[in-house]
C-alpha cells in the first residue's frame, strides 16, 4: 500500500514539474514585443492622428511619442488605451504629452 502512495506521488511530483516547462514554451514566443516602427510608419500614422489638429504641434509630439513608445492610437482622437506609453507619457506639468 505505501510502495502505491509513492509511486502515485512521484507521478504527481513529475506532472508538476513538466507542467510550468509547457506553459513557458508554449506562452514565450507569443509575448514577443512588435516589431519596431519606421520613421515612415510613425509618420503615416501621426499624420492620420493629427489631421484634424494643430498639425505643426501635433505631428512633433505624436512622432517624438511614437519613436518612444513603438505605437500610435488609431483615430483622430482618444483610443489611447491601445498603446499604454503613449497613454501615460507626460509633459513636465504632469499632463499628457502625447496628442
Amino acid at each position: 500500500m505505501e510502495m502505491k502512495k509513492a509511486i502515485y506521488l512521484c507521478l504527481l511530483l513529475a506532472l508538476l514539474l513538466a507542467l510550468p516547462l509547457q506553459t513557458a514554451a508554449t506562452v514565450g514566443p507569443a509575448m514577443a514585443p512588435p516589431p519596431k516602427l519606421t520613421e515612415k510608419e510613425c509618420k503615416d500614422k501621426c499624420n492620420v492622428r493629427c489631421e484634424y489638429a494643430r498639425l505643426k504641434r501635433c505631428l512633433k509630439y505624436c512622432n517624438d511619442c511614437c519613436t518612444k513608445c513603438n505605437c500610435v492610437p488609431s483615430g483622430h482622437y482618444g483610443n489611447k488605451d491601445e498603446c499604454p506609453c503613449y497613454r501615460d507619457r507626460k509633459n513636465h506639468r504632469g499632463k499628457p504629452k502625447c496628442p
